[in-house]
């Protein structure tokens, strides 16, 4: 036994070994066919920060376009909550017919979860370019492409969690005559609110993010005014604009992270 063990180490440590020089190989592979030169990588890099740090700081002129910049931010931030809430209740219609202990019909859960990957594998600029030609430029466009992918997040990930709910309560209230909404919203639903709702927080956190690209795109929020003022020279302001939105992002997330606390507590 002791000498099986020994072996089974030794091959451990043979493919973990191997596994990293495998990938360093690859990466010297890389670097030949693509003709990358690492010392000018590393002091590009150098430069680049260089650059951003003397000609995107902020400056008196910039905070002249502060309120501007917070009115933009405050109107991305709604369509990124809209959407991430609407998405939420339609996924939650659609985990209940996709989920195994919800639905006892084989071909609409197959139909749901077929629904769900074809709507989150869409990227949400492909969304928005799509989108953009029926809608044209408005924050409603935004908030369509943020909503079609929210679903399909939202469903799968409700689907997963629905099917981690024990048999144990269904048939408790089953046995007692429950019809299938009171198993629904006595049984199912307040055993996966916690999980649920940290999901959509989670969406909301992503869908501010990606809210300012959508911006870029459909001529709206945020993401508007930063193209604007970089595509006219105003870096200051640009960088503002970068400021304010890690700002808001790291107050959603903090934010977030307490009401998860709660909720799992």
């Amino acid at each position: 036994m002791p000498n099986a063990v020994s072996v089974m180490l030794h091959h451990q440590r043979r493919v973990r070994w191997g596994s990293l020089l495998g990938v360093v190989a690859l990466v010297l592979a890389s670097q030949v066919v693509l003709r990358v030169n690492v010392h000018q990588a590393l002091f590009g890099v150098v430069a680049g920060w260089a650059w951003l740090g003397a000609h995107f700081a902020p400056n008196a002129a910039a905070l002249a376009d502060l309120p501007e910049i917070l009115y933009q931010l405050w109107r991305t931030v709604l369509v990124a909550i809209a959407a991430t809430t609407v998405a939420g209740g339609v996924a939650l219609v659609l985990g209940l017919a996709g989920a195994l202990p919800t639905s006892h019909l084989k071909a609409v859960r197959g139909l749901v979860r077929l629904f769900a990957s074809l709507m989150r594998n869409v990227p949400f600029v492909a969304w928005a370019l799509i989108l953009l030609f029926s809608f044209k430029q408005n924050d409603f466009t935004g908030f369509l492409a943020l909503l079609l992918m929210t679903i399909g997040q939202l469903t799968r990930a409700f689907i997963e969690t629905l099917d981690e709910v024990g048999p144990g309560p269904i048939e408790a209230l089953t046995a007692t005559g429950a019809t299938y909404w009171q198993v629904i919203f006595q049984g199912v639903l307040p055993a996966v609110a916690a999980p649920m709702l940290s999901w959509l927080l989670y969406m909301i956190e992503n869908n501010i993010r990606d809210a300012t690209l959508v911006g870029m795109l459909t001529g709206t929020g945020i993401g508007f005014i930063f193209d604007l003022y970089f595509k006219g020279f105003r870096y200051a302001s640009a960088g503002l604009v970068v400021l304010a939105i890690i700002a808001v992002t790291i107050g959603i997330e903090l934010t977030s992270n307490k009401l998860r606390q709660v909720l799992n507590a």
